[in-house]
């Protein structure tokens, strides 16, 4: 089935061996945060060599063997000369950027200039861009180190995290169920601690239902906060890129890096003068106080398929009261977000110009260069893309009815900027999924509630809330996330909000698939 199988195991054991010294307890390094690994490299308690081979370790031990999780598209053959350069640098005494010996890891829709980047996709397999999407260059200038590229729903397309490249990626929690999508690869990456940060696209889901399936953290920031320059497009009205971590002070930190005007993306523009000068200085105990926030009962499902996920909801509400929040139910039916996929969604209207744009752009970097030369290829998942890439094939941005849906995501935008204003709300809190994460069977990911955000521009955080009865497959349960939406350039509230639930909730543990190794 696989690709890169060999390339990822070549590079594992083809490594050179860490300089003779005492090994850091692995067990101590699970869950590890950007803030706390930076305390024990000032503290000479770690270097980065030993931080970026403990990740590395654990992809060996369980991406493709063990759970065979198989998140890891690529993983970078250059990323332990890179850490034993930065520990020699730090040696010497040089300061410590805010990113330093970060090991990420990229949902391969980032152009990288030294991994390919394929979309998960046969028709892309040998496609190396010349330089770095934007966000990678800052990343990378700050001090990550790409510790490789993750599988994704192909084309950033659907929400199983199943590709033709890289095949079906499993969620660490139960190995019977996707991990979301389509930045699926990122999310179970970091819950099964492949790395300590990571970067995810969202269209309509992609960052946030990613982040509820695996008990980590996502956000989906205000459109145009964070560029999309060198990102592999799917709609100019609806892409966002963002952060994904385990802990919500590691997003802030992330979100610091990534966030800012480029030209190349003019839509950055719009973020100008809305740059928090601190993401961090968000991160204070009390950001419940007081908060007034609505429960949108309108993207709840009252089923019996709905009950587990509505349990751990009713859970996470008691705790934000129990912090101080002012807790009201609101309901609007316009902001059910399975009507809006069918009446405001504008994907298939924008792709196909988009992706020829990318592209052409790439030159002779990339195999095809047209939507239809992708078609024409067989290259790609038909059982999950097929009929998306036709319908896409035959729409475009001069039909009536595209304009007609823009139209209805400005009336959109205005309905809930009224809606929150008139019930002095300060944040909305709904479940991502209205459902638990689906079974790998499944084609696509039902009952989200990404589109409110995806079409309005507003952002939006999801963090763990709790998970589902334990069962046999999954011994913890199946995670349920928490998101929290508010208005436009409103990411300082939205963190201040979103850490006080987390330190209050303690709602992420660690999947039981992917355990410490021994020494």
């Amino acid at each position: 089935m696989r690709r890169n199988a060999i390339l990822l195991m070549a590079v594992l054991t083809g490594v050179a061996a860490a300089p003779a010294q005492a090994k850091p307890d692995a067990a101590k390094l699970m869950e590890a945060t950007i803030q706390g690994t930076r305390a024990q490299f000032a503290a000479g308690a770690l270097t980065c060599h030993d931080l970026v081979e403990f990740y590395l370790d654990r992809i060996h031990a369980y991406d493709q063997k063990g759970a065979a999780i198989n998140t890891m598209l690529y993983v970078n053959p250059a990323v332990l000369k890179e850490a034993d350069r930065m520990d020699a640098a730090h040696k010497a005494g040089s300061s410590l950027p805010p990113l330093w010996c970060v090991p990420v890891v990229l949902k391969d829709n980032y152009d990288t200039k030294d991994m390919p980047t394929t979309g998960g996709s046969k028709s892309l397999q040998k496609a190396q861009p010349a330089k770095d999407a934007t966000v990678v260059a800052r990343l990378r200038k700050a001090g990550a180190l790409v510790l490789g590229k993750t599988n994704l729903s192909e084309f950033a397309l659907t929400g199983v995290t199943r590709s033709s490249l890289g095949g079906q990626t499993k969620n660490p929690y139960d190995l019977t169920r996707t991990p979301g999508g389509s930045s699926g690869g990122t999310g179970a990456a970091l819950a099964a601690n492949f790395a300590l940060a990571g970067t995810g696209s969202d269209t309509v889901n992609s960052v946030r239902s990613p982040a509820s399936a695996n008990s980590v953290v996502g956000f989906r920031a205000t459109n145009g906060l964070v560029s999309r320059a060198g990102i592999i497009p799917v709609s100019a009205t609806q892409d966002s890129a963002g952060p994904l971590a385990r802990t919500v002070s590691d997003v802030a930190i992330m979100l610091q890096v990534m966030a800012g005007y480029d030209p190349e993306d003019p839509k950055t523009g719009l973020a100008v003068g809305h740059v928090a000068p601190s993401y961090v200085s968000a991160l204070k105990p009390d950001g419940l106080k007081n908060l007034r926030v609505g429960v949108l009962k309108t993207l709840f499902g009252n089923e019996e398929k709905n009950r587990p996920v509505n349990k751990v909801m009713a859970h996470a509400i008691d705790i934000m009261k129990q912090q101080g929040a002012v807790v009201v139910e609101v309901e609007n039916p316009k902001f059910f977000t399975d009507m809006l996929g069918k009446t405001d969604d504008v994907q298939k209207f924008e792709y196909q110009q988009l992706l020829n744009g990318y592209l052409a752009g790439q030159g002779d970097h990339v195999p095809v260069h047209t939507l239809q030369e992708v078609l024409a290829s067989g290259g790609y998942d038909k059982q999950t893309l097929q009929s998306f890439l036709l319908d896409a094939e035959n729409h475009g941005m001069n039909e009536p009815e595209y304009w007609k849906r823009i139209t209805n995501i400005r009336d959109l935008r205005i309905e809930l900027a009224n809606f929150m204003a008139k019930n002095q709300l300060d944040v909305l809190v709904f479940p991502e999924q209205r459902e638990l994460v689906a079974e790998i069977s499944t084609l696509n990911q039902p009952a989200r509630n990404g589109h409110l955000a995806a079409l309005t521009g507003f952002p939006e955080i999801t963090l763990p809330a709790g998970f589902s009865a334990p069962t046999q497959a999954a011994p913890l349960g199946v995670p349920v996330g928490l998101s929290i939406l508010g208005r436009p350039w409103s990411e300082f509230t939205l963190l201040h909000a979103a850490y006080s639930f987390e330190q209050a909730a303690n709602a992420r543990k660690p999947p039981r698939s992917t355990p410490p190794l021994s020494e």
